[in-house]
């Protein structure tokens, strides 16, 4: 009796350990890419995936760049009718049912759906510098976006952004997210009299750690361990023009800058961390899970919340930028967020403003065998070659590229591209990408906005020459004569938006 009694006891004192042992959560899956995607491939039940094209144009298996062979599934989905054929005729219609219906077939089978809760973000700024960018003094801000981890401290998320605000305009001013590295643009150095002290204290705390120092120190009496920064000539952009960020803020714009990979990495191993990972706590994806292009846009849309609480942002004015990976995801976030108000969509290609069933350059073999981790799950089911439920292609797509840019109306959507001879390549399929513009234009217009002004069917519609652009509507497209970057575009955009949103204010 005693011995059942000191039983119970000892169970009693172990209960606690043992019921905290059974709740600790799961480390986080370490796969690689390929092991994710072998993975997902089963959960699909696809047996086996058709190879992308190289990009390489005297490779055996090199990409088609025959305009004769580029559209073999030549009618897209259109924006207009609802699922049961009947059309769309009243901006009511668009909304409450067309619109949606569009954005589902997005989620499903292309980019993926954001979970219904996911973690707050809490914005702290950890650093500022008074700076000057081509002359106009500018007020910069180092912020940190933390990500709540709490229901899974095993992964964490600092969302990293640097905002840069004109320091003289005494408005609100409109703000241009910008993925790419966050970092003070022009950070101001050390007066030589701060760095002088900086270097006497530096020399004391290495006399200090090592006293044979200060004979070496006196043998050298002219080494400093810091050097003031040589003087460098600014990088102005290949058509002469200054940098973009100086001439936004020079048009009295503000410009954040955005760090994707400090949200979701861009890699396939990288799916169970970052803000996937987080939500997931750390357990691969299900098919029809968001993929890196929403988890970026996520991150551009909790900086857009923060973004409307800073008394010099204008809220209703912020628009989203990027270049070619960043293109796709700045397209991909406007369409999802209504928020924002403007979008410059660089070089996007596939899985951006490009077609996806063209067969020119990128392929969605090159995305669902190569950048996988972009998409949904789901969509690899389109660049299958033997499956459960047999060969996927991109004809099948319930969507198109016209129906993503169709999405971001009636706001403000300018479509950019370089040229190939500068190294904007043919992969990218500019044709593929205006044909898409072209076919979106009729839900611009019954929404009463602007279109290209273009009348030809997108299916013969040929571009318009180099360096001349659409810019009478809120759609709008221009093909620059630079390289892979929208850098010569900046400019035509700031002047474009200004027209549509009458700014600066008139006094």
């Amino acid at each position: 009796m005693r011995l059942h009694t000191s039983r119970i006891v000892l169970l009693a004192l172990f209960m606690p350990a043992l019921s905290i042992f059974a709740q600790s959560p799961k480390p986080p899956v370490t796969f690689t890419a390929d092991q994710d995607h072998q993975n997902m491939m089963d959960q699909l039940g696809i047996t086996a995936m058709r190879p992308g094209p190289s990009g390489n144009e005297n490779a055996p298996n090199h990409a088609n760049y025959d305009e004769s062979k580029a559209n073999p599934y030549p009618t897209l989905p259109d924006a207009l009718p609802l699922n049961d054929g009947s059309k769309v005729t009243t901006a009511s219609e668009w909304w409450n049912q067309r619109r949606p219906q569009i954005v589902a077939a997005y989620e499903h089978d292309v980019y993926g759906s954001i979970p219904a809760h996911t973690p707050s973000v809490h914005w702290t700024v950890v650093a500022t510098d008074h700076e000057t960018l081509g002359g106009t003094p500018v007020l910069a801000r180092q912020l940190i976006g933390h990500v709540d981890n709490s229901a899974y401290p095993q992964i964490s998320v600092n969302i990293r952004m640097t905002l840069v605000t004109p320091a003289s305009v005494t408005h609100p001013v409109p703000v241009l997210i910008m993925f790419g590295r966050s970092a003070f643009p022009a950070p101001v150095d050390l007066s030589p009299e701060d760095l002088d002290r900086v270097n006497a204290a530096e020399k004391a705390r290495l006399i200090q750690q090592d006293p044979a120092l200060k004979q070496v120190f006196s043998t050298h009496q002219a080494w400093e361990p810091f050097k003031a920064a040589p003087f460098a000539f600014p990088q102005f952009n290949a058509d002469g023009d200054p940098p973009s960020q100086w001439e936004l803020v020079a048009a009295g714009w503000g410009f954040a800058t955005l760090d994707p990979a400090s949200v979701q990495a861009d890699n396939g191993e990288g799916l169970t961390r970052g803000i996937i990972g987080l939500v997931n706590k750390g357990q691969p994806r299900t098919p029809e899970q968001w993929g890196a292009l929403r988890a970026w846009g996520w991150g551009a849309s909790r900086a857009l919340d923060y973004l409307q609480t800073v008394p010099e942002v204008d809220g209703k004015h912020i628009g989203i930028e990027g270049v070619s990976r960043y293109g796709k995801a700045a397209l991909v976030t406007m369409a999802f967020d209504q928020r924002f108000a403007m979008v410059l969509v660089g070089s996007s290609g596939k899985g951006g403003a490009t077609l996806l069933r063209r067969n020119y350059g990128e392929a969605v073999e090159s995305l669902t065998t190569g950048e996988y981790y972009w998409m949904a799950g789901n969509f690899l089911k389109y660049g299958a070659s033997a499956s459960k439920s047999g060969p996927g292609n991109p004809g099948q797509l319930p969507v198109d590229s016209n129906e993503l840019i169709a999405l971001c109306a009636p706001r403000l959507t300018f479509i950019s591209y370089g040229i190939p001879e500068k190294g904007d390549a043919h992969w990218l399929d500019h044709q593929g990408s205006y044909m898409a513009t072209v076919a979106a234009q009729p839900v611009f217009e019954l929404l009463g906005a602007k279109g290209l002004g273009v009348s030809a069917d997108y299916k013969t519609a040929q571009m318009p020459p180099v360096n001349h652009g659409l810019l009478d509507g809120q759609l709008a497209w221009r093909q620059d004569d630079g390289g892979h970057t929208d850098a010569p575009n900046v400019k035509y955009f700031i002047q474009w938006v200004d027209k549509f949103i009458h700014y600066p204010p008139q006094p």
